[in-house]
């Protein structure tokens, strides 16, 4: 999970939203038909899982009929996914049983609705993620280390990428580890965050004909450096980002990159320990 940085002001395009009693917000309109809905959460935020849940059944309740992509939910684990529906169909627990990635440290009690929305509704329920193992595989060896050649190209993995989007990314890795980590290991974890945000927009180019929606940490669903900028034009057009983000942390636009989201639902903070003192207590090198 990324930091983020303090309020501050925003492109044309953004509309902060303050979050209250699940009301529907101005943004739910646009969760229809094709769109690509890009939905952020912060990970261990209540609060903000509520709400986001909220917005979508309010969205499948209108009518709307899209796929569901989950971060949590390891690419590699999609016949896991199929076949925990076809042996238990409204069984959500038997999809995280069957399908979670071993260890993950999510937690599913925020997660389970989700899916027991889409297997109730009949939407199609897609993983979405790299798996760590082949994320770390891509921060020592690089994209070659897991993709073959036509696969990374499909991918976008060898598009040109600007130095401010280079430069963002970078630090918001920096921030992420608490400022701790060595800088000459910045771009080999860009690299991987490169990685999973291409795989997660193929994911929804495949299956967003008729609307799909990514559920991801903010950094992910961001305009400015995550998923967004890995879609393809055409999809662009169809795409909404919507942050959950814990007030007083709505990242800054940045130069040359624009809005982090179309839209944002602001949440009280969730009370947690400092996630720095796990990085402060491990050597430097």
């Amino acid at each position: 999970m990324s930091a983020l940085r303090a309020l501050a002001a925003w492109g044309p395009l953004l509309a902060v939203l303050v979050a209250c009693a699940g009301a529907p917000l101005a943004i739910e309109p646009r969760l229809q038909g094709d769109t690509v809905a890009l939905l952020g959460e912060v990970h261990d935020n209540p609060e903000a899982q509520r709400l986001r849940l909220g917005m979508l059944q309010r969205a499948v309740a209108a009518g709307w009929r899209p796929a569901i992509a989950m971060e949590q939910f390891d690419i590699d684990r999609q016949a896991d996914i199929d076949r925990a529906r076809r042996e238990a169909p409204r069984d959500a627990q038997h999809v995280i049983d069957v399908a979670a990635p071993a260890g993950s440290g999510w937690n599913w009690d925020f997660y389970r609705p989700l899916i027991a929305l889409a297997l109730d509704q009949g939407l199609p329920l897609l993983a979405a993620n790299l798996s760590t193992a082949d994320t770390v595989k891509i921060v020592r060896g690089g994209y070659a280390s897991v993709f073959e050649p036509a696969r990374a190209e499909a991918l976008g993995l060898g598009r040109a990428v600007s130095p401010a989007w280079q430069a963002a990314q970078e630090r918001e890795i920096d921030a992420g580890h608490c400022g701790m980590l060595p800088a000459a290991m910045w771009p080999a974890m860009v690299r991987a965050q490169f990685a999973r945000d291409a795989v997660m927009a193929a994911v929804l180019r495949e299956h967003g004909e008729h609307g799909v929606v990514l559920i991801a940490g903010n950094g992910h669903v961001r305009r400015d450096i995550g998923v967004w900028r890995w879609l393809d034009a055409s999809e662009r057009t169809r795409a909404v980002a919507i942050g959950f983000v814990e007030a007083g942390s709505v990242p800054a636009a940045l130069p040359g990159l624009g809005p982090a989201f179309d839209a944002v639902v602001t949440v009280a903070p969730a009370p947690r320990p400092d996630p720095c003192e796990v990085f402060a207590k491990r050597p430097r090198h």
